[in-house]
């Protein structure tokens, strides 16, 4: 059972410290969908439209997630890439002396 959280006079979550922002994942939707499965009236039963629509936000941010860590990983490899590139070009580059 989860705690409700406490609010401010702005009606503003208040959130403990250490405990800093959470987002949600994909645990947290099947969750969430599986509790709205759970507690929905047998006489009237969620749209299958609805749940189509849902499983298909469902499938959409996962997709989303890993493109997210694909592109993450390939920054970060362009990242040290790059440095490396610097690097061996600070190495390997003549110097110039002036002239007398």
């Amino acid at each position: 059972m989860t705690a409700i959280q406490q609010t401010n006079s702005l009606n503003m979550p208040v959130v403990p410290q250490g405990q800093g922002e959470r987002k949600l994942d994909q645990t947290d939707f099947l969750q969430l969908m599986s509790t709205q499965l759970q507690q929905q009236d047998p006489f009237d039963p969620v749209d299958n439209q609805t749940m189509v629509a849902q499983m298909a936000q469902f499938s959409s941010v996962a997709g989303i997630s890993e493109m997210n860590a694909s592109l993450r990983s390939i920054a970060d490899q362009i990242a040290a890439q790059t440095a490396l590139l610097g690097d061996i070009r600070a190495t390997t580059l003549p110097t110039v002396m002036p002239d007398p």
